[in-house]
């Protein structure tokens, strides 16, 4: 199981970011091969650990650790893809919303991180689910879809006081006095999720690019794309999916994944024994990949990555990953490290 890719849309995004904050991000797309040619391709895509690694030599390159920030600014519904079409056609805020979230998956799958949309006491929240514990790689991400919805509310409304809050897992970094220029509300840090809570009052607001016949016409679209990707995964892969979310600091159980797909225990256990395959050797071969690319495609520590996949010790990861590969996860990593030098 990979980490997961998105779209080059959002890579597009990022370089213009780099150019509105006074930089020139061209060395950058040259060493990892983001070229016009690639840019201009609707179906290409980059690896979630290549994005997250473009991103950080764009900041370090530049000094603008607030790049997500300032590409959250610059999102448009182009850039979300058909996702965002759906949303900018949409007859009000929370229809929009919703489709941002349910079509994401069109230009966006990460294992590790995923947006959604729902009430909570009356007032919106599109919160997004993302891989920790947060460093100079993924607070980008974060930043970047964080502000990336409060810039599409105001688009849609053509208002910016419709978000009561923004809320940050993460602790104030040490860019956290950019936040004032990009939100116009409460931002908290260290909160228990990543989101940004809408009030009430401004779900039912009308889209200023409401159309009702064409986000008809973009929603049928998109929801066949949805379900070509979909009935293009085997059962499988569709569990895959649902058990990289859960795990952080546990072990994800068969009632845990299929309560996740709105099916019952049985019904999850049946299919995936009709492919030939138990609940456990998924468990364990998804552990395994996202082991693999955790230690070859990002920098967090052992310890980290133990908790991600729900090990009770760094030692019990080693053992298990020697045991997957054959080399202990140091050892691993330096090694893929050379292979890239």
């Amino acid at each position: 199981m990979k980490l997961g890719d998105v779209s080059v849309a959002i890579v597009e995004v990022m370089g213009r970011a780099v150019e509105s904050l006074g930089g020139d991000p061209a060395a950058q797309f040259e060493q990892y091969q983001m070229d016009q040619v690639k840019l201009n391709s609707p179906d290409a895509r980059i690896s979630i650990p290549r994005f997250m690694r473009l991103g950080h030599a764009c900041i370090e390159a530049h000094q603008i650790p607030w790049l997500g920030l300032e590409m959250g600014r610059l999102t448009s519904a182009g850039s979300l893809g058909l996702a965002g079409l759906v949303a900018q056609t949409a007859p009000d805020v929370r229809v929009a919303c919703t489709a941002i979230a349910e079509f994401e998956l069109l230009s966006s799958f990460n294992a590790r991180g995923r947006s959604g949309f729902y009430l909570e006491n009356g007032d919106g929240v599109a919160n997004f689910y993302s891989i920790s514990p947060y460093n100079e790689y993924n607070l980008f991400v974060v930043d970047s879809v964080l502000a990336g919805w409060v810039r599409m509310l105001q688009w849609l409304s053509g208002r910016d006081d419709l978000v009561k809050r923004v809320e940050f897992e993460f602790r104030a970094p040490a860019y956290s006095d950019q936040y004032d220029q990009y939100f116009d509300c409460d931002v908290r840090f260290g909160a228990e999720r990543n989101a940004v809570v809408i009030h009430d009052w401004a779900l039912a607001l009308p889209s200023l690019h409401r159309c009702a016949s064409t986000h008809q016409g973009l929603k049928q679209l998109a929801e066949r794309e949805l379900e070509r990707v979909r009935l293009g995964l085997s059962f499988r892969e569709v569990i895959e999916r649902a058990i990289g979310p859960l795990l952080k600091g546990q072990t994800p159980t068969l009632d845990m994944v299929a309560h996740r797909l709105n099916m019952a225990p049985w019904t999850v256990r049946r299919r995936l024994n009709a492919e030939g395959i138990s609940f456990q050797q998924v468990m364990n071969d998804t552990r395994r990949d996202l082991a693999v690319s955790y230690v070859r495609d990002t920098t967090l520590t052992l310890g980290e990555i133990a908790f991600l996949l729900g090990f009770g010790s760094t030692a019990a990861f080693q053992r298990a990953f020697k045991r997957w590969t054959g080399q202990a996860p140091g050892r691993f990593r330096e090694d893929a490290r050379g292979r890239l030098s």
